[in-house]
């Protein structure tokens, strides 16, 4: 992401996870860690989506230390793909590792809004409450997505873009439909938000701050 950039070898499930971690500028109070998950592994997501380091940048913006990772068989980290069950896990290692017992931002896009609703499930059983929770373009049309806890609602962003031509619209709406849980929708936005990163990371921008 830029020359502050921190390459990380974590250790997860399967072996190690390949992963990177950026910290906001010198001087900034640091708020805690935001965990970023990438789009499927099958389908060429990995950690450097652009997608992903948008959320990143607009974490490091907001004063969250920004970690992404590689899930397992992507990139250096060991396993194979696992349908998101192991992936989920890897998320929890990441966590695990990195973010010991302070405040958590969990986002993901894609397959990885799929794993961040899951993790934000476990989060919540165990008693810990994530900060915020981003889900983009989340792939609800593919994957049985997590309910959100009713207490952590009012700090999710559910983003999609009304074009999404790899997971439509009305999944995502029928998925959040019985929850009462807004989805904001960009007009005009297919699933990688070509041409609309900007607006993505000031979005995201405003949820964290």
């Amino acid at each position: 992401m830029n020359a502050a950039t921190e390459a990380l070898t974590l250790a997860g499930p399967c072996g190690p996870l390949q992963a990177l971690r950026d910290r906001p500028a010198p001087g900034t109070p640091v708020r805690g860690v935001a965990v970023i998950a990438h789009p499927h592994p099958l389908f060429g997501g990995t950690m450097d989506n652009k997608v992903v380091q948008t959320l990143a940048r607009a974490a490091v913006q907001a004063g969250w230390v920004a970690l992404r990772w590689n899930f397992r068989g992507v990139g250096t980290s060991a396993g194979q793909y696992d349908e998101g069950r192991g992936e989920i896990d890897d998320a929890m290692a990441v966590l695990a590792a990195c973010a010991g017992d302070g405040p958590v931002v969990v986002a993901g896009f894609s397959f990885g809004a799929h794993v961040a609703s899951h993790v934000a499930q476990r989060l919540v059983a165990a008693g810990r409450m994530p900060e915020r929770l981003i889900l983009v373009g989340t792939a609800a049309s593919r994957f049985a997505v997590a309910p959100i806890d009713p207490e952590l609602q009012p700090r999710t962003l559910v983003l999609h873009g009304e074009q999404d031509e790899t997971v439509p619209l009305a999944s995502v709406l029928d998925w959040a439909r019985p929850q009462h849980l807004p989805v904001t929708v960009i007009p005009g936005v297919e699933h990688f938000f070509h041409g609309q990163l900007p607006l993505l990371r000031r979005l995201a921008l405003q949820h964290l701050s």
